[in-house]
């Protein structure tokens, strides 16, 4: 249930405890739920959508609920029925929106219930699933809850409503991996092409030039840094607040840039050192992204793993650009070099400093 995966029994629990109690109350409506379950199969997806008769004949204009019990009732209001699950209910398997085809819709006799049994056809197994049901929007305090089962047995709730919309489950096939390789590739090397806090701090590192054997040194061990505390911080082991993060994120930026100026008066060259002990700070601006873009708890080592290698993809970009860019430039203007350095650590400097200030300021906000 993305990073509430691990709290999936919880909602099986309270779900079971409002299904058995309060939705088969006719009239009172005291429970606004519906529920979606759906059944992953490698060559289709199945399932039913219970709907609570008051919802229904309220979004049909109907003046009795109870009528909804009368399977001629409900045959004759099948059509509307229909409409309304396929045009409010959508499930996309990797990125494509089912077909859908409605096997029966029929009343649920002692539930107060109209149910909706369906089943689409996949061209190949599905990895991803994407979920999005707003099935009663007149209804404030409507939810929609979700069940995925795969070989017999619950994989994944969510809870959509109207702050909550939409949901995405990865299956726990090879597709299923696959997808959440894809997806959390893009968004670790996104995570880095849009970050110019993250970008400034590398190319800062890179500012004063070295040897190749010395630069790699630099970036492993700011990777090093960064993909220890975004492991824990993933796993909830250690969740520092991000307005102490971020302002920490800015000063290291400061630190770089300082440390640029006055590197040449030092025998030892601690950039090293530095990159990883600021990695670690920058790794848990990086979990805050990771956790935001909600997290699969069944494949939650391969989303960790597949972020991690898009920031490193991002990463090695920016460090090739600007260490060829600077090499050249060394090769072709040496006397540009060291000014160039020298202005672009102290950029890199004031730049920090303003994204310290802005963030403490909001921090405080």
């Amino acid at each position: 249930m993305s990073t509430r995966g691990g709290s999936c029994w919880l909602v099986g629990l309270v779900m079971t405890a409002v299904w058995a109690g309060s939705p088969r109350i006719a009239g009172s409506h005291p429970a606004p739920f519906s529920y979606l379950d759906i059944t992953v199969a490698s060559d289709r997806l199945s399932g039913t959508v219970v709907l609570h008769a008051i919802d229904v004949a309220r979004a049909l204009d109907m003046p009795d609920p109870s009528a909804l019990a009368n399977e001629e009732v409900v045959t004759a209001q099948a059509d509307g029925i229909v409409t309304l699950v396929t045009t409010r209910v959508a499930i996309e398997a990797d990125g494509t929106p089912i077909t859908w085809v409605i096997d029966r819709v029929e009343p649920m006799p002692g539930q107060d219930a109209v149910g909706v049994a369906w089943h689409a056809a996949l061209s190949r197994p599905a990895g991803h699933l994407g979920l999005g049901a707003r099935l009663f929007p007149e209804d404030a305090t409507h939810q929609t809850f979700v069940t995925v089962y795969e070989a017999g047995r619950v994989t994944w709730q969510e809870v959509l409503n109207r702050d909550r919309v939409r949901a995405d489950h990865y299956t726990g096939t090879p597709q299923g991996r696959m997808a959440v390789l894809r997806r959390f590739v893009a968004s670790g090397i996104h995570h880095i092409a849009i970050g110019p806090d993250h970008i400034l701090f590398l190319i800062g590192l890179l500012l004063p030039g070295g040897r190749l054997r010395r630069l790699l040194a630099i970036v492993t061990a700011f990777t090093l840094g960064h993909s220890i505390t975004l492991a824990l911080a993933t796993l909830s082991i250690l969740t520092p607040p991000s307005h102490i993060v971020e302002p920490l994120i800015a000063l290291s930026i400061v630190f770089v840039g300082a440390d640029n100026l006055f590197v040449g008066s030092r025998e030892r060259d601690i950039r090293a050192w530095v990159a990883l002990a600021f990695g670690l700070v920058h790794g848990f601006g990086f979990a805050s992204v990771l956790r935001d873009t909600g997290l699969p708890s069944a494949a939650l080592g391969v989303s960790l793993f597949a972020f991690n290698l898009g920031v490193e993809i991002g990463q090695a970009v920016i460090v090739l650009i600007a260490a060829l860019g600077l090499g050249l430039l060394r090769r072709h203007r040496p006397a540009w070099s060291g000014l160039v350095a020298t202005a672009g650590s102290a950029l890199v400097m004031l730049a920090g400093a303003y994204w310290f200030v802005e963030r403490v300021l909001q921090g405080r906000a």
